[in-house]
């Protein structure tokens, strides 16, 4: 395992996981005057009570299982990802599927890992390091003109997702101490932290209808041990969606919003699951014995794309959405990682 994905997915706390990859780099300087300035102080952002319900009760009739998909490269769009590929540290490439090729969007002096394109394709959002902390940005969907969204330089931020509606940007903080999430504006206006616990809550994503937030915590367990959690889109009705003893992470809502993709260390390497929002229907879809991370849905909800290294180094692979014929798509001696489709 690369020491960059060690670090991503170690998370114990999200400060200590990105900070762990940072190098010596600074935080891209060429902000606007407009956005630099505008800085949101933490004693101004609202607190949102949480009520935690229920676990949602399992059904006895078996769910019906994703539909069976044969992957093919040609017209399934683009992937962002991360690779080492040019050197030392993590740029992004975006890989077209119907070519096979992948074009580099990024060179710097640290690691930048990937996060979603916007609802209509024209940026993307990323996570960047500077000399100690980390922090959320905006990118033109060509790679240029990169702008530090979140804003807070004295704290790690990462774990970057869009609202449906392109409006809101959803992503974990530690600017008051601990991981919590937080919604922001694409203009890095009004700051809102959704969480508020002495645990860790990250990787925040946002369903396909808007109205709910899936993401990781260990709010109910010893630290380190996560389980995937639902919230309304306002912070309120937080509820448990799994159980696992180890480390669940990644989730991503499919478009039709009827299963959450996610990694699972549930049978002794981790694997890409599928559950129902309501807590039925769990499918594991890779059980191999290697690791795989980074679940990402295809556009039209048909195709999967993760990380593994199944062959011996992180590659980027796409199966369907049943976890038939899974595929490797990057082929490359580099560490490929985390990918989004476009």
């Amino acid at each position: 395992m690369s020491r960059n994905l060690k670090s991503m997915i170690s998370l114990v706390a999200l400060v200590v996981i990105l900070a762990a990859c940072a190098t010596a780099s600074p935080i891209p300087t060429d902000l606007p005057p407009e956005q630099a300035e505008n800085t949101l102080e933490p004693s101004a952002v609202p607190e949102v009570a949480e009520t935690l319900s229920a676990l949602p009760t399992s059904t006895t009739a078996p769910p019906p299982q994703p539909t069976a998909t044969t992957p093919t490269l040609g017209g399934s769009g683009a992937i962002l990802f991360a690779s080492d590929r040019g050197g030392v540290y993590m740029d992004l490439y975006l890989l077209d599927t119907a070519s096979g090729e992948s074009t580099r969007l990024t060179s710097g002096d640290s690691n930048t890992f990937p996060g979603p394109f916007s609802p209509d394709g024209r940026y993307f959002l990323f996570t960047g390091f500077g000399l100690t902390t980390s922090y959320v940005g905006l990118r033109n969907a060509d790679g240029s003109e990169p702008l530090d969204i979140s804003q807070s330089p004295d704290s790690d931020e990462g774990f970057p997702t869009w609202s449906p509606d392109g409006q809101w940007i959803a992503f974990t903080s530690r600017r008051d101490g601990n991981n919590e999430i937080y919604i922001v504006r694409m203009d890095g206006t009004e700051l809102t932290r959704l969480t508020n616990q002495p645990t860790d809550d990250f990787a925040p994503a946002w369903s396909p209808d808007g109205t709910q937030i899936a993401f990781v915590s260990d709010r109910d367990n010893d630290p380190g041990v996560n389980n995937l959690y639902l919230m309304n889109a306002d912070g309120s009705n937080v509820r448990r969606l799994t159980n696992g003893s180890e480390i669940d992470f990644s989730p991503a809502w499919s478009p039709n919003g009827e299963w959450i993709a996610f990694r699972a260390h549930q049978d002794g390497a981790g694997d890409i699951y599928l559950i129902h929002p309501d807590g039925t229907g769990l499918v594991n879809l890779t059980d191999n014995p290697a690791d795989d991370w980074a679940p990402a849905w295809s556009p039209d909800g048909t195709l999967i794309a993760f990380q593994t290294n199944r062959d011996g180094n992180w590659e980027i692979y796409v199966m369907g959405a049943d976890g038939s014929n899974p595929t490797n798509l990057t082929q490359d001696l580099a560490d490929d990682e985390m990918p989004y489709w476009k």
